[in-house]
């Protein structure tokens, strides 16, 4: 075996190490409980006495809680991430989550229901910032790309899993089997070692996790803001297009039944290709700006064929969730330039804030939404909102540093 393979044999090794597979296995989980809720939001919803309209409005309102709950659990979880290690963090966020899980399925008041939601989205906000951060720390800059590709394209698979299980079995069961796969992975987590840079930084004094100091500088605040910014259009597909996609269907006059369900589960077998060829694209063409620039153009193109799909039957309705799914499979790569725009003393405070931040503007993107609905139409009010996060994120990459070769091993000082 000459030097060159064997030294490729060993990177694959690293990148299909336990660190990767067990943040893999966490997102999967991940994915299943936080698609879970759009997948049976209208049997659940009914299952506790509610009908018509109410079905949209406490829809959008469980929907908001849970992602309020990932808004408070990204800053919590990535300033303990720093402090404390992001192994810790890991562990502690699927132990919420899958509690959570659990005892959704015993509700049968829309305020329990919405507290729940509220404290599985606190737990779930833990896991991919964690996860990536770790992954990207104990790989190679060489190849930590393929790594986070892995740890995305497996998670990601965890909607379509839900959307099975859904399918299989009644609401409250698909949520306790979530709950169990969860506190199943605690147990592979044990053999998971720490990150080698947190364990230098660990015993260093300095500033770790400090939240605040994002806003104390006008270059980390820009830094955040921007890494935030470049991934609304995912969260606008996900929250609005797909989770309301029976009644787009109904004003595109599809011909053919559409399910949430299905939608949910042809977005994210979309979302499983985008990963794994985003992930792909940015190793060959070394730059992550590149391959989120033209992610960002083909989800342009897919939103324009979406609304474009009126008397399209639901076959082909469901072949364009899946284009809108691989056009916002840029996920992995854009949670990778969050953590790599930051030092070590920072970087799982901001991995882990800035993706729950981005699922916590589902907030004003569907109050938008609901008010742009109630004004223009449900077309038309999705179009404004759809082209407003479009243009946010196209202006904000162009605001990022490129950090592809970017040496992580470094800590941010603050003055």
């Amino acid at each position: 075996m000459t030097e060159t393979s064997q030294h490729s044999a060993t990177a694959w090794r690293q990148v299909l190490g336990l660190p990767v597979i067990v943040a893999a296995l966490g997102y999967f989980v991940d994915i299943y409980d936080l698609v879970l809720f759009s997948i049976v939001r209208v049997p659940s919803l009914k299952g506790i006495g509610l009908a018509g309209q109410e079905l949209i409005d406490q829809g959008v309102f469980l929907l908001n809680m849970q992602m309020a709950g990932m808004l408070l659990g990204g800053i919590l979880w990535g300033i303990l991430g720093d402090r404390k290690g992001r192994l810790k963090i890991m562990f502690g966020s699927i132990f919420i989550y899958s509690l959570a899980n659990l005892a959704n399925a015993t509700v049968h008041s829309m305020e329990a229901y919405a507290l729940l939601r509220f404290l599985a989205g606190v737990g779930l906000a833990g896991e991919l910032g964690a996860g990536i951060t770790l992954v990207s720390e104990v790989l190679h800059r060489s190849i930590r790309g393929y790594g986070t590709m892995i740890v995305a394209t497996v998670g990601v698979s965890g909607a379509i899993l839900a959307n099975f299980v859904a399918k299989q079995f009644d609401w409250r069961t698909a949520f306790v089997i979530g709950g169990v796969l969860g506190l199943m992975l605690l147990v592979l987590r044990l053999s998971v070692a720490e990150s080698g840079m947190f364990k230098g930084m660990e015993s260093r004094e300095m500033p770790k996790g400090n939240f605040l100091a994002l806003f104390t500088s006008r270059d980390r605040f820009g830094r955040f803001l921007h890494s935030i910014l470049i991934g609304l259009p995912s969260w606008f597909v996900v929250g609005v297009l797909i989770t309301f996609s029976p009644e787009f269907a109904k004003v595109l006059k599809v011909q053919g039944a559409v399910s949430a369900g299905n939608a949910v589960m042809y977005c994210y077998l979309g979302l499983v290709g985008g990963d794994l060829a985003s992930g792909v694209l940015s190793q060959l063409l070394q730059s992550r700006k590149k391959v989120v620039l033209l992610f960002l153009l083909i989800t342009v193109a897919a939103v324009a064929v979406y609304f474009s799909a009126a008397g399209v039957s639901a076959g082909a309705f469901y072949a364009i969730c899946c284009l809108l799914g691989f056009g916002i499979g840029y996920w992995a790569i854009f949670v990778t330039v969050a953590a790599e725009q930051f030092g070590t003393n920072l970087r799982a405070t901001v991995a882990t804030s800035v993706p729950n931040f981005v699922r916590g503007m589902t907030i004003p993107i569907t109050m938008l939404f609901q008010v742009a609905r109630k004004s223009l139409g449900i077309e038309t009010g999705a179009v404004v909102v759809g082209v407003l996060t479009l243009v946010i994120a196209l202006f904000s990459l162009s605001r990022l540093q490129e950090t592809f070769h970017k040496d992580l091993d470094y800590f941010e000082e603050f003055i």
